[in-house]
C-alpha cells in the first residue's frame, strides 16, 4: 500500500485513453467521479510538495496535480500501460531548479 496517491479524474477523453492502455480495471469512483489513483511514496510526495506548493493532500493522503502536470502524468500512465510510473514521472514533474536564475547557487558566477 502506498503512502500517498495522486487522483487523476477522468473525463470521456481521458477515460478512453485509460481503456485503450488496458487499464479499465483500475478505474474507480472517487467523490462520484471516475478516476485512477497513482501511488506515490513519501520521498516523491515531498518532491511534489516542493514543486507544487499550492497542492495539498486530503485526509486520505490523495491530491490532484495541476492540469499540465496531470497531462504529463497521464502520458506516462498510458505510454507504460501501468499506474506504477512515479519512479519515472517524478523526473519530469519535479524540477528542483525551476524558477532559479542562471546566477543561482552553485554556478560559480560571483
Amino acid at each position: 500500500m502506498a503512502d500517498y496517491y495522486i487522483n487523476v479524474f477522468l473525463d470521456d477523453e481521458k477515460l478512453k485513453q485509460i481503456e485503450d492502455a488496458g487499464l479499465a480495471d483500475e478505474v474507480q469512483e472517487i467523490d462520484g467521479k471516475k478516476a485512477v489513483q497513482v501511488a506515490v511514496n513519501r520521498k516523491e510526495q515531498k518532491k511534489l510538495a516542493k514543486g507544487f506548493p499550492d497542492m495539498s493532500f486530503d485526509a486520505s493522503n490523495a491530491c490532484v496535480l495541476p492540469a499540465e502536470a496531470e497531462k504529463t502524468l497521464l502520458g506516462f500512465v498510458t505510454d507504460n500501460k501501468s499506474l506504477d510510473v512515479m519512479k519515472f514521472a517524478i523526473l519530469k514533474l519535479y524540477n528542483p531548479l525551476a524558477g532559479r536564475g542562471i546566477s543561482g547557487r552553485g554556478t560559480g558566477a560571483r
